[in-house]
């Protein structure tokens, strides 16, 4: 194995690690939220069929209604996903970090 050049010294103090559970709370936070609010406008708005699309969402976050209360179920499933999702995002990133700094 060659010796680290200067270069590759300066690329890995250079190049940032994400936080996992930093990035999954902020992922989490802003899904939760997005369908927290888009529930409670199609709620607010009211009509013939509300949130015929929304509701679709039930299919996979089981609980979930174009309702109140199945807001606060949405913004709970919604956060965890997200979570999972900015989570992995910053492990996969580090990894390649890690990869291209060795």
């Amino acid at each position: 194995m060659n010796p680290p050049s200067s270069s590759d010294a300066q690329f890995s103090r250079s190049v940032l690690r994400l936080s996992g559970v930093i990035v999954g709370l902020a992922f989490g936070l802003a899904a939760g939220l997005v369908l927290f609010a888009a529930t409670n406008i199609l709620v607010l708005r009211g009509g013939q069929d509300v949130g015929a699309h929304l509701s679709l969402v039930s299919q996979f976050f089981p609980g979930y209604s174009v309702t109140f209360v199945g807001s606060f179920v949405g913004f709970t499933y919604a956060s965890v996903a997200g979570f999972a999702a900015g989570w992995l995002t910053s492990w996969i990133y580090n990894r390649v970090a890690n990869f291209r700094a060795s």
